[in-house]
């Protein structure tokens, strides 16, 4: 199911034998546009502790109806778990790290979104030596371009038509189940008073992280006469049908997994 990305927000991490903190934030990759890691705050947990990764790897299950996070870890193995300074763009050595930790495969592996699974939930073992070798290589040849942007921070982005601004990044819709990021929300109220759209990270034709702008091959009246998004309704088949009719596009479901690999 598509669930906005801001409504894990504050949600509990619930480890297998209590409670760690809530969710802060979340770093998607900008490559793929995938979430892989929730920003925990320990705070409540362990007074004066630091901010903590959880990758969807650990995750259980998602009960939005408690506003919990299950995952299968212990608190010890959070309360050991490596140090990162989340004040510092996350390189791929800290993630090689922390991965390694907790026994998990090395998403960047494979030609899937998670490697070599659509999912972190079925991804397999970790790799043998030949291919651990190899993603480590791969590892220090892009360890000085880093791909994990928060959502926190990316909210608020301009979002740059063909012919001028039209309106600014407010939230995410991922799938629950793979943690890819399908949509983003745009917030238009700056040019059509009320009004939110979305539209599909596939369409994203450059991102300047310099200048906070989201380019779009699209006209602003294009995205003028979109659907509207209303956040109380999840975003059905039908609908997703409906917004990519309106732009003349088709879902290329097999492209998303091979974008800049």
């Amino acid at each position: 199911m598509l669930r906005p990305l801001s409504s894990l927000q504050k949600f509990a991490i619930r480890a297998v034998d209590g409670d760690i903190g809530a969710v802060a934030d979340c770093y998607f990759d900008d490559r793929q546009w995938v979430v892989r890691y929730l920003v925990v705050d320990t705070q409540r947990w362990l007074p004066g502790s630091r901010k903590v990764l959880i990758s969807p790897y650990s995750v259980s299950g998602i009960d939005w109806q408690n506003e919990c996070v299950n995952v299968s870890i212990t608190r010890e193995q959070v309360k050991s778990s490596p140090s990162i300074d989340l004040d510092k763009p996350v390189s791929r050595q800290h993630e090689t790290d922390f991965l390694d930790y907790y026994g998990y495969p090395y998403y960047w592996g494979g030609g899937m979104l998670w490697g070599v699974a659509a999912s972190p939930a079925i991804a397999r073992p970790p790799a043998g030596p030949e291919m651990e070798r190899e993603l480590r290589q791969r590892r220090e040849a892009e360890d000085a371009d880093p791909h994990l942007r928060s959502a926190d921070y990316v909210s608020g982005y301009n979002i740059q038509a063909r012919d001028g601004v039209i309106g600014h990044v407010d939230d995410f819709i991922f799938d629950e189940q793979s943690w890819e990021v399908r949509f983003f929300v745009i917030d238009t109220r700056n040019w059509l008073p009320g009004r939110h759209v979305v539209l599909a990270t596939e369409w994203i034709e450059e991102v300047n992280w310099e200048q906070s702008l989201v380019h779009v091959p699209l006209t602003r009246d294009a995205i003028r006469a979109s659907p509207e998004w209303d956040e109380d309704e999840s975003l059905s088949e039908s609908a997703e049908q409906s917004l990519y009719a309106h732009y003349g596009r088709t879902r290329d479901v097999g492209l998303r997994s091979q974008r800049h690999r």
